[in-house]
């Protein structure tokens, strides 16, 4: 009698004979897809974990390794005003271009000032009671800017490494969902290897697997909530959340005016001022709707965001040209206080009101997330969760890695074998076609997999004969 042979998983092993060979050929293609994904994009993720995890303490981070441009020598009795502090930043630093100044809500810390010295963007920070200049960085040195930066452009400039990082989060969502469903157990039931570790096995593939496989399981929620907070910053599929929320009218209100129609100024806030919540980063700038030759100081639009009860820290970004406008701004450390407002330079009018209650069902919820996954939301345990998370994806990665080299038969890429029935090649390919849509940029790397498969890999047996188990 012949035997149906099996294809061995994890947990058991699944027949390929019979009406069942649908089974092992739709693990098999999952598999494969799941092995390609891990090889390409792993190390990304890798990279994106420790970044992700080192900004996560930014707060404790920066106060340590800053603390003497962060924390004032002394408490004084009183404060100087905006327009004194500038005064005396000027005074010690001819020259400087101030472009804006956040005011801190903790009596021991210092003033933090943007500036432009000497053509480049730095920040500065000075003594709110004496007006002493504690020291001054280079914006694109802080240790906040180099994590941002490692985290989202790879330390690299331009367009294309941002987009590789998008990518890659994107290419996470579909390793953790694939990953969920190689760990489904087939077969005989054990909790050794599904939800605990065989750490018995030391040395064996049993062992790595594990180490890969529950892990991720535990972790794997955590893992989708935390790519998916992130992806509304993204340059592709960030633009198409924006969008959806916009023509879902479940964002923030395109302007909210009290003296104006809608602006002719097609500048949106990010390009202008620091400190914007996501929601509003998109809503339009006004021009100064009264004119005039005499600009209302600093230590008056302060008083203007104090009626208007914005809580600080606040930044008061200065305007640009004859025709901009003041803005008032805090993406909150506590979320549901975030405020944005454009005041006329002149006449002092609030131009533009934006705050957490305007904002709509999918922005507040997108505004829930970031908080979560810059680890603010609730404090320390908020940033233990998203550190535990990041190092177990470390973790899972690299296990990743010491399987792949321990099944891998010498002289091949160590590929699982494409399976045989086309039916479910089809199937998930247009599963990975519907993926494409939602998350263009994995549409367009499947499309390009698919390209060089045909055109390249399968013309070339000596490649092909590599990527082969």
């Amino acid at each position: 009698m012949k035997m149906e042979p099996e294809l061995q998983t994890s947990t058991g092993s699944i027949r390929t004979g019979g009406n069942r060979g649908l089974l092992p050929a739709l693990y098999q293609t999952v598999w494969r897809w799941h092995f390609y994904a891990g090889i390409i994009f792993a190390p990304f993720l890798i990279l994106l974990a420790f970044s992700g995890s080192m900004y996560l303490f930014k707060p404790q981070i920066e106060g340590y390794l800053y603390r003497d441009l962060l924390t004032v020598r002394e408490v004084g009795a009183s404060r100087l005003s905006p327009d004194q502090l500038s005064a005396a930043v000027k005074q010690q630093h001819p020259g400087l271009s101030i472009q804006s100044i956040t005011l801190p809500d903790d009596a021991k810390s210092t003033v933090t000032f943007s500036v432009m010295n000497e053509g480049a963007q730095a920040v500065l920070y000075a003594d709110p009671y004496d007006g002493k200049v504690y020291g001054m960085m280079d914006a694109e040195k802080t240790f906040s800017s180099f994590f941002k930066k490692m985290h989202s452009q790879l330390l690299l400039s331009g367009t294309l490494p941002n987009r590789l990082v998008e990518m890659a989060a994107c290419w996470g969502i579909v390793l953790t969902v694939t990953g969920l469903y190689l760990w489904w157990p087939r077969g005989r039931f054990s909790i050794w290897g599904t939800v605990l570790p065989r750490l018995g096995k030391r040395g064996s593939r049993p062992f790595w697997r594990d180490l890969h496989a529950v892990p991720a399981f535990w972790l794997s929620l955590f893992i989708l909530i935390l790519i998916a907070t992130g992806l509304p910053w993204s340059g592709v599929l960030g633009g198409q959340i924006d969008r959806a929320a916009n023509a879902t009218n479940t964002n923030t209100p395109p302007y909210a005016y009290l003296f104006s129609g809608q602006p002719e100024s097609i500048t949106v806030a990010k390009d202008i001022a620091d400190n914007i919540p996501w929601a509003a980063e998109n809503t339009p700038v006004p021009n100064s709707i009264s004119g005039g030759y005499v600009r209302l100081s600093m230590n008056e639009i302060a008083a203007i965001a104090e009626r208007q009860h914005v809580l600080k820290p606040y930044t008061i970004t200065m305007p640009r040209g004859d025709s901009g406008v003041y803005s008032v701004s805090t993406d909150h450390v506590k979320p549901g206080k975030e405020v944005t407002l454009h005041v006329d330079p002149y006449s002092g009018a609030v131009l533009t009101d934006v705050r957490y209650q305007d904002f709509g069902v999918m922005a507040k919820l997108i505004t829930l997330g970031i908080a979560f996954h810059e680890g603010r939301l609730f404090g320390l345990a908020n940033q233990i969760i998203g550190l535990v998370t990041c190092l177990g994806l470390v973790l899972i990665s690299a296990g990743s890695y010491v399987m792949w080299r321990k099944r891998k038969p010498s002289g091949t890429l160590g590929a699982p074998r494409k399976p045989k029935d086309k039916r479910v090649m089809i199937g998930v390919l247009a599963i990975m076609a519907v993926l494409g849509i939602l998350m263009p940029l994995v549409g367009l790397s499947i499309l390009a997999i698919l390209i060089v498969d045909l055109v390249l890999i399968s013309r070339i047996p000596a490649l092909r004969r590599w990527l082969s188990s």
